[in-house]
């Protein structure tokens, strides 16, 4: 008599991939359908800026900040400041060694 062959059951592995692929897809369509309502709505109106009215007059070159407001030219700058204010000096950053320093040497 010939043997019979015990028969496996089928995995399920394949179809829960393929709903796994359709549940994915539908989320991706929905993510895409909710981006594309939300660009399209109309944007608010936002909140009243009255210095920046149409109808009220521009600042020109002449306009000037109020007294108060305007630094003094004469006031005395401390040495601190002035230290913070210097413009720094020193060998400029590079990416190459200088030459004649020992790593850009050879057989160092």
């Amino acid at each position: 008599m010939a043997k019979h062959k015990k028969h496996k059951p089928k995995s399920r592995t394949a179809g829960v991939s393929t709903l796994r692929s359709v549940a994915l897809a539908a989320t991706g369509v929905a993510v895409g359908l909710f981006g594309v309502l939300l660009a399209r709505r109309k944007p608010s109106e936002g909140h009243a800026a009255p210095d920046l009215a149409l109808n009220k007059p521009r600042p020109e070159a002449g306009d000037r900040a109020p007294e108060a407001f305007r630094p003094d030219p004469t006031a005395p700058v401390s040495a601190a400041d002035r230290e913070a204010l210097r413009p720094a000096t020193g060998p400029v950053p590079s990416m190459a060694e200088p030459r004649g320093s020992m790593a850009s040497q050879t057989g160092a």
